[in-house]
């Protein structure tokens, strides 16, 4: 075979033909002039049988158009280097036929080997301000990456070859398609009414006591049309500030010792009529509103 540094180019109609250089020096026989296509066919490039179907995937938010035996860089995935994983995100399928996903190809898949995990090149986020010469950031990043080589290109069944599927390291640990699913759901259906018993004892000791019957609201029979003498500083109860201890007075709460006397019902009463939701339950109102009124009694 000829070498392409003894051959020049020359060109003859619409064909470039290589012919030989002055000086050069050759093995026995004729030269005979070769096409470009000619000597490419023959030394095995570019023959449109090795990159024929192509398919488009989505990994990591971004795009890649593949190939058999093509090697590239994505977002991290959760594989170890050695596995086999397969891009179930397939977009488009190239080739005699062209398939166009909706936005998937339902059954496709791409199937790579994960050749390494890395990082890239470190990139610099420097932030100022202007005039604010003590503003200053300078952040570094990395980013992981995982290397893989396209393996296999599979227009249908790839939803039951049962390879590791390529999600990204932040999403949970990669689902593997089943390989045969009618068969592995009989021992999960012989299994069941054990499963089931068990389930309904273990729901029989933790089922939660009944809810007790709900209470019936009655208004405070202590309710007050003004201040008994000086009204009390409903603030120092826990919870209630001054627009609430203003909201107590005008549904004629004045003292302590009313908000002590409430029992159950009147204390739902107050919750319903103010939009407590549970506030006074929560805060304890009754026992501090106790403490409250015993050391009034007592100055």
């Amino acid at each position: 075979m000829l070498g392409y540094s003894a051959l020049r180019p020359v060109q003859l109609l619409d064909r470039v033909f290589f012919v030989r250089a002055a000086g050069a020096q050759f093995e026995a026989g004729s030269i005979r002039a070769q096409s470009v296509r000619s000597i490419r066919a023959a030394e095995g490039r570019g023959s449109k049988e090795e990159h024929d179907m192509f398919a488009v995937i989505k990994t990591g938010g971004k795009q890649y158009k593949v190939a058999s035996g093509d090697t590239l860089i994505v977002e991290k995935l959760a594989a170890d280097a050695g596995e086999t994983v397969q891009f179930n995100d397939v977009l488009m399928i190239g080739g005699d036929d062209l398939t166009v996903g909706t936005p998937i190809i339902a059954g496709a898949g791409v199937q790579a080997e994960v050749v390494e995990q890395g990082r890239g090149a470190k990139t610099l986020n420097l932030k100022r301000r202007r005039r604010k010469h003590s503003s200053r950031r300078l952040k570094g990043h990395r980013q992981y990456l995982t290397t893989v080589k396209i393996m296999d290109i599979l227009a249908t069944g790839a939803d039951t070859s049962g390879v590791k599927a390529a999600l990204g390291a932040s999403t949970a640990v990669g689902t593997v398609a089943e390989a045969a699913p009618a068969k592995a759901a009989k021992p999960a259906e012989a299994a069941k009414p054990a499963a089931d018993a068990k389930g309904a004892d273990a729901a029989s000791e933790e089922a939660p006591a009944p809810d007790a019957p709900a209470i019936e609201a009655s208004k405070p029979g202590n309710l007050l049309d003004e201040a008994q003498g000086e009204a009390d500083d409903l603030t120092k109860i826990s919870g209630v500030g001054p627009g609430l201890n203003e909201k107590l007075n005008t549904n004629g709460v004045f003292h302590f010792w009313q908000i002590a006397e409430w029992g159950p019902a009147e204390i739902a009463f107050m919750d319903d009529q103010l939009s407590f939701k549970g506030r006074i339950d929560r805060d304890n109102w009754i026992a501090q509103a106790k403490d409250f009124a015993a050391d009034a009694a007592s100055e």
